[in-house]
């Protein structure tokens, strides 16, 4: 170690057993030590400096006699070096940054959940007004994953999105998750085309209540507020559905089993893809969007193929042209795919507490926008058991959150 006497008649001292492989942050909070130490304990300071001083290797002992460089040993580093150390210094007490970089994370944020709300609301629109008249979600659900599909491949091919190595074993860990995606996805659908949308929206909202059961069951335990926070989940819901104008237990029971195929395709993916964390969120949900793809359209085909050629004479009819409802198709595909995209990248991007109030606030947001567009008649009643159930999804993604915090504290 390199072992500094501050008494002036005392020579500057080399060791040669200075550790090489000491990290330049636990060396610049040496330094800093140093730096804020009392005089009284400038005489048993010890600095690892693992790199030649003006040209002598470690081991040497340099005779110094000019004071200014004697002073800039007693530093201890050199004059850049001492920059670079109040920089890490400053760094470190401030991990946040000044005021100047508030701003722009400020913008950064509302730009992400600007654009997810709004791609939400617009695919939420357009995926409506098709299944008004062209009442057959099989066939449009598949051809959201294709234009999904189709989007990720352009992505990939122009090198926009780095893409990820396909191996046997990737595939294979991604068919259980991509199956229980199909069945969320196309359940929704269903849900979409025989209700309100903001009805659909509200039962959706009760997906935390499988999750905590399923979970529960594979062995997870949750404190008594995840637990009380779930009622007025299941109270809300149920007030919404008694009072729905537009109730139909089709969309019903198309929007629990989408909740059950969206929890299902979460635990699966955390189950069979722990050896994959290598690759991003978008690249994951793109291929999940392909193998769904796979998935669904053939049993699509058999459900009600026979149909589909009648029901488009019957849609272009009701729109009077052609290129209206082809747009509409096409709107509803592709926000399906960005509005997941975005849900992906904010979650890259914030906490997973922020993304879920956001993703919450999102619920809202979804079912106000459609009400107003499509004119539904709501009851108080059935404001009163969508606000309970929303709320009660809120009151959840705290619990949880609290719950993974103090997790990772205990580990």
């Amino acid at each position: 170690m390199l072992t500094l006497n501050l008494i002036s008649s005392s020579p500057i001292t080399f060791a040669k057993s200075i550790p090489i492989n000491s990290s330049p942050l636990f060396i610049r909070t040496q330094n800093r030590e140093y730096l804020n130490s009392p005089p009284a304990l400038l005489n048993k300071t010890t600095f690892l400096i693992p790199t030649k001083i003006h040209g002598y290797p470690l081991g040497l002992t340099p005779q110094i006699q000019d004071s200014s460089v004697k002073n800039e040993y007693l530093l201890g580093i050199s004059s850049k070096n001492r920059s670079l150390i109040a920089k890490a210094a400053a760094a470190e007490s401030n991990p946040e940054g000044d005021g100047r970089t508030k701003p722009n994370k400020t913008l950064k944020l509302a730009l992400v959940f600007g654009l997810w709300y709004f791609q939400n609301i617009v695919f939420n629109i357009y995926n409506k007004k098709v299944l008004n008249i062209f009442p057959f979600p099989w066939l449009l659900a598949s051809f959201q994953l294709f234009a999904g599909s189709v989007w990720m491949l352009i992505l990939w091919s122009l090198k926009l999105q780095p893409c990820p190595k396909i191996t046997k074993p990737f595939i294979i860990a991604l068919l259980g998750p991509a199956l229980f995606h199909t069945i969320g996805h196309i359940s929704a659908c269903v849900s979409f085309s025989k209700v309100a949308v903001s009805f659909t929206h509200v039962i959706k909202s009760a997906e935390p209540v499988f999750s905590v059961i399923f979970l529960s069951f594979l062995g997870d335990t949750y404190p008594l507020k995840v637990w009380l926070s779930i009622l007025p989940i299941v109270f809300g819901c149920s007030l919404a559905a008694v009072t729905e104008v537009s109730f139909n237990f089709g969309g019903l029971w198309g929007a629990m089993i989408s909740n059950v195929g969206f929890v299902l395709r979460n635990i699966f993916s955390k189950k069979s893809l722990q050896n994959f964390k290598e690759v991003d969120g978008l690249n994951l949900y793109g291929w999940i969007s392909i193998i769904s793809l796979f998935y669904l359209f053939p049993v699509a085909i058999f459900v009600e193929g026979s149909q589909w050629i009648p029901g488009y004479h019957k849609a272009i009819e009701a729109v009077a042209k052609p290129s209206t409802f082809y747009i509409w198709v096409l709107l509803s595909g592709i926000f399906y795919h960005l509005y997941n995209q975005s849900s992906y990248q904010a979650l890259d991007d914030i906490s997973p507490l922020t993304f879920s109030v956001g993703n919450t606030m999102k619920r809202v947001v979804v079912i106000v926008a459609t009400v107003l567009v499509f004119r539904n008649p709501v009851r108080p009643l059935n404001a009163l058991g969508s606000a309970i159930a929303i709320l009660g999804t809120f009151l959840y993604s705290q619990a949880t959150a609290k719950k993974k915090v103090e997790g990772e504290k205990k580990s």
